[in-house]
């Protein structure tokens, strides 16, 4: 469906991207991630042609998007950060003069044009000037141009930049319900919409792919890796030896008066055993709960140690 191989972009000395290579199939949701500066934006440009790479090929749907340019962006639909609006048109011109660059046939213009503005909340705004229009109104009819030619491949990036907590809520449940058929590559500094939207996750730093997973792994993964919190009344001398002599303890790290995180070996499970050994010992057990690893810390451990 979309398949980048080696794609390098150079300005003079800068290498924006290096050696990207990554496949999507129908129906895959994309979290692209990424530092500001990692070369995000510069590989969607890349990815829908708007640019040219130094190296590397782009196919989409198996056509070459630099050889055959026109047929390849007949099935794409793209959001840049900053919507292509015209703010002196209606909704309404806008879309069909939108329509019309994409080529979309003159039988289904106009039920198309009906189509995407029921599907993107913006059908009772259609006669409104976009200049007139609140930033949430004007991120739904960017996101009604890159459907309108009906493309399988949606590339979004950052589109919940700037709204305010209810606009996220409902771009991104406009987004979540766009996926299936079509696939999706979502740009986003919000990692919690990652979880809640994506199917696969993509990690660069300076140009490079530092961590590429399924979500469904990434979790296990995570869940996999968690630790557990302790809280105690006691904080006394022999607790951090008594939890490590469990034998099934990685590390101890004693934390606030009475805390403790314990990291488990791997596939071990130490809970119980830590609760007998609290109340045996009379430490005056008041918490014992897994901490499990976010998104967010992940994000952090990737962009640090591939930066070391």
């Amino acid at each position: 469906m979309v398949y980048v191989h080696n794609l390098t972009k150079r300005y003079g000395n800068l290498t924006a991207v290096e050696n990207l290579s990554f496949q999507l199939e129908r129906g895959d949701v994309l979290g692209f991630l990424g530092p500001n500066g990692a070369g995000k934006t510069t590989t969607m440009r890349i990815i829908t042609g708007y640019m040219p790479p130094t190296k590397g090929t782009v196919h989409i749907e198996g056509v070459d998007i630099f050889d055959e340019p026109l047929q390849a962006k007949r099935v794409i639909g793209y959001l840049p950060e900053n919507p292509p609006l015209y703010n002196d048109m209606t909704v309404m011109e806008y879309l069909s003069f939108v329509a019309d660059i994409k080529k979309v046939g003159r039988k289904e213009k106009k039920s198309r044009i009906f189509y995407v503005m029921e599907r993107c909340g913006i059908a009772e705004v259609r006669r409104r000037i976009i200049g007139h229009l609140s930033k949430g109104y004007r991120q739904r009819v960017g996101i009604a141009q890159a459907l309108v030619n009906n493309p399988s491949v949606l590339i979004l990036d950052e589109p919940t930049i700037g709204l305010d907590p209810r606009q996220i809520i409902e771009i991104r449940e406009l987004i979540k319900s766009l996926s299936g058929d079509r696939t999706v590559i979502l740009s986003t500094h919000i990692l919690p919409e990652v979880t809640m939207i994506c199917s696969k996750v993509i990690i660069i730093n300076h140009g490079k792919i530092v961590l590429e997973e399924s979500l469904q792994k990434l979790s296990e993964d995570m869940r996999s890796a968690e630790s557990i919190l302790l809280r105690t009344r006691q904080n006394g001398e022999g607790v951090v030896e008594k939890i490590h002599a469990l034998g099934n303890v990685s590390s101890v790290k004693p934390g606030a008066a009475g805390e403790y995180i314990i990291v488990p070996r791997k596939g071990a499970e130490v809970r119980e055993e830590l609760s007998r050994l609290a109340v045996e010992n009379d430490w005056g057990l008041l918490e014992l709960r897994p901490v499990t690893n976010t998104l967010e810390e992940v994000f952090l451990k990737v962009i640090s140690s591939e930066g070391n």
